[in-house]
């Protein structure tokens, strides 16, 4: 049988010749403006990618499973572990549930266990019935006592006697975590380090120290300073750790990374790709051993993008988050309950959790192929570009004295507040969307007692703070708590969009209008359109209009403008959707409300509450 080769029909085709194409598909329009995204991480993307553009990228032959392991650390398949965890008060009841769930498709477990409750009797109780040498195992407690965890757990694995060899899992032991989220400085800590590893240096698998990335995530922090910062974190520790006396070998192989996972797509491939390699490059730096080198990786689904209302939605978020880790090849993931935000995850969240993950191994077969982005000349080029960001960033880490003395300064915490501070911005601007909040909000949806809720926490101590610390609020906040302060009006405002004109302009305006002011929980109503201002403003008046939106076009605004305005008195607060050029006499007049793709969207619903007397 003859045989041809796939596409032989078809003449290659330039960069230039694709360039040309788009210039004449844009009709005069700025390339760069339209087509280039400029990401957050501080390097532009451009809309396509040829061979040309990554033939010179130095890991493109590189395979899955070998050094530096961009591609993966394994070669063979990509199974990773389907992680719950469970936040323990009574060590029956977690046991119980950890049974039931390790039924039902989970085969990670993540225990976080009260300091003031360890003991024997404790531990036996909440493992009894599970076998640690087929599941993995996780556990966090308060830094001071993990060394007294470690303990408890390497005598009860010894009197079960399990093979120390197929003991796979962790203990979160990571004093710098508790430095960036309480701001109590428990650097003294750190040196018990050694102490973890002496004690769990008979099970190769199960991993005594902890880089909690997750916490800048879920603060808001951009994947460049997620992944920067992350190696920066580990090679504080492992610094430490050889300057102590532990084989590198030994210490590097002891380090696990806790990482979050963002909500660009593409981006988190690229992350975890680039992290690998990274980590990869810094422990060769201590050791030629090339096992050694692999970077251990579990990854959690962000709260940072997770609302209170709308909150399915959540559901979407974390699947595509979940879709990155798996794709990058992590090796355990965590998804959030998609109620987190506001209860206790119910029985039916966690479920759907769990399903997520099996969705994608079960019917989507992720499990099966390695590093499936390898070799797409956008991921590659994206995994290049972030890497050479975050390396900038924990050079200059390294270059001020290390990560632990920039966060003792408060360097790092300082950098993802006001990165969190930026977001919050841009989320109340609208030029970062979130989808049910400020972008497409439910109309009809109430909160029915829903309030945001505090994670757990095992660590009994309340000390305060020595240092500044990151503040993880989460990006719809501002916005639900307007939505909310509204509810609880003795009134809720009634928007009533009064269209008249263009029938195309109108429809657009009205339909915008309704989306931005549905964001603040207002009743909106809309309108197929009014022959005159004068019956648009008397239908406003019937329905009960707190605020009455003037929908048209822009030309059409200087004629409609005053007139509505005058017509709508003093009954509703007016405002005009748009930024028409007549907008200066239309001021002049006493017209003093624009709302448009520029204003401060969360801004003006709050002055329109104040206006309200909300």
């Amino acid at each position: 049988m003859e045989q041809k080769k796939l596409f032989s029909d078809f003449a290659p085709v330039s960069k230039q010749e694709w360039l040309d194409k788009i210039q004449v598909d844009l009709k005069g329009a700025d390339f760069n403006k339209k087509m280039v995204w400029r990401t957050n991480e501080g390097f532009s993307v451009q809309p396509f990618y040829q061979q040309e553009d990554v033939k010179d990228l130095p890991l493109m032959n590189s395979l899955p499973g070998e050094f530096p392991y961009v591609r993966g650390n394994k070669a063979d398949d990509n199974t990773w572990f389907v992680r719950q965890n469970i936040c323990v008060s009574d060590a029956k009841e977690a046991n119980a549930k950890a049974l039931d769930i390790l039924n039902k498709g989970i085969d990670s477990l993540g225990f976080c266990v009260p300091a003031d409750k360890l003991s024997a009797e404790f531990i036996e109780t909440l493992l009894s019935g599970i076998y640690a040498d087929c599941v993995e195992l996780n556990f966090k407690t308060c830094q001071r006592h993990s060394v007294e965890l470690a303990k408890l757990l390497a005598d009860y694995f010894d009197r079960k006697g399990y093979d120390k060899a197929n003991i796979c899992g962790s203990i979160s032991f990571d004093p710098i975590e508790r430095m960036l989220v309480k701001g109590k400085d428990t650097s003294a800590l750190v040196g018990e380090g050694k102490a973890m590893i002496e004690v769990l240096k008979d099970y190769p698998k199960f991993r005594a120290i902890a880089i909690n990335a997750f916490r800048l995530t879920d603060s808001g922090a951009f994947s460049y300073q997620e992944l920067g910062y992350a190696l920066a974190w580990g090679n504080e520790y492992l610094q430490q750790l050889v300057d102590a006396g532990v084989p590198a070998e030994q210490a590097a192989q002891n380090i696990k990374f806790n990482m979050g996972i963002n909500g660009v797509y593409f981006m988190e491939i690229a992350k975890f790709r680039a992290a690998r390699m990274l980590w990869a490059q810094i422990v060769s730096q201590y050791t030629e051993c090339k096992e050694s080198a692999k970077m251990h990786v579990c990854a959690s689904t962000t709260t940072f993008n997770l609302t209170l209302f709308d909150s399915y939605v959540n559901m979407l978020r974390t699947q595509t988050e979940t879709m990155s880790a798996a794709l990058a090849g992590v090796e355990s993931i965590v998804v959030t309950p998609f109620d987190e935000t506001f209860e206790i995850p119910t029985d039916f969240a966690e479920r759907i959790a769990r399903n997520q993950q099996l969705l994608l191994k079960e019917e989507c077969h992720f499990n099966k192929i390695v590093d499936v982005a390898g070799g797409s000349y956008f991921v590659e080029h994206l995994t290049d570009a972030l890497a050479e960001q975050a390396w900038k960033l924990f050079l200059s880490v390294e270059e001020e004295g290390g990560f632990l003395k920039s966060v003792q300064e408060g360097k790092i915490q300082e950098a993802i507040n006001e990165t969190n501070k930026q977001r919050h911005a841009n989320a109340g601007k609208r030029k970062e969307f979130i989808l049910g909040t400020n972008q497409f909000p439910n109309f009809t949806e109430k909160s029915e007692g829903k309030t945001p809720l505090e994670c757990c926490c095992a660590c009994k101590h309340q000390d305060d703070a020595d240092i500044p610390a990151i503040k993880p609020t989460r990006l719809a906040s501002d916005f639900e708590a307007l939505r909310l302060k509204t509810e609880q009006a003795a009134k809720v405002p009634v928007a009533f969009m009064l269209t008249i004109g263009n029938l195309a302009m109108r429809q657009a305006r009205a339909q915008f209008s309704c989306n931005f002011l549905a964001a603040a929980g207002y009743k909106v109503i809309d309108n197929l359109g009014f022959e005159t201002v004068e019956a648009g403003a008397e239908a406003a008046r019937k329905a009960g209009a707190d605020i009455v939106v003037l929908c048209s076009s822009d030309d059409e605004y200087a004629e409609y403008g005053v007139p509505a305005f005058k017509a709508v008195g003093d009954s509703a607060l007016f405002v005009i959707a748009g930024a028409p050029a007549c907008s200066d006499e239309l001021k002049a007049a006493g017209i003093e409300n624009f709302i448009h793709v520029r204003v401060d969207q969360l801004q003006t619903l709050k002055e329109f509450n104040a206006k309200l007397g909300i």
